[in-house]
């Protein structure tokens, strides 16, 4: 399936992380991911890329698994580009306490922490979950009149 000229340019950035072989295929799977209706599973994203009836099916499920490929180094290359097209002056951070309520067998460091949601000067209220710190970056987006973290 041939691409848009300004989708390879944007795609090109990242094909240093990858070996050829699994570029091919990590290029058909983020096609297929932008394409996909639904959930965005592997499955889904072939599909949608035209590759449904592919003999080679289960070896797209091996890039995200198996393939010689470096998230750290893809991860620090999307940070540039996205502090380069968002926040050319300057970069504002805001940091964000999260209290995510889940329990179950599995969720092991539950713990009770204060609610910062329903406490309030007076009243202080603890519930029981996973507590997150978020750290985002604050831009202004072009289509916005506020800026987004």
């Amino acid at each position: 399936m041939p691409l848009p000229e300004a989708i390879i340019a944007v795609l090109a950035e990242f094909r240093f992380a990858f070996t050829p072989r699994t570029w091919a295929k990590a290029e058909v799977l983020i096609v297929g991911t932008l394409l996909a209706r639904g959930r965005r599973t592997v499955a889904s994203a072939l599909r949608a890329a035209g590759r449904g009836d592919d003999p080679r099916f289960p070896r797209y499920h091996e890039v995200l698994s198996r393939a010689a490929w470096s998230p750290l180094r893809l991860s620090r290359r999307l940070l540039a580009r996205l502090v380069a097209a968002f926040a050319p002056g300057g970069l504002t951070l805001a940091v964000d306490e999260t209290l995510e309520r889940r329990w179950g067998p599995m969720i092991t460091k539950r713990s009770h922490h204060r609610d910062p949601v329903a406490s309030s000067r007076s009243q202080h209220v603890v519930a029981s979950g996973l507590r997150r710190i978020v750290l985002a970056a604050v831009v202004a987006v072009p289509w916005s009149g506020r800026p987004w973290a």
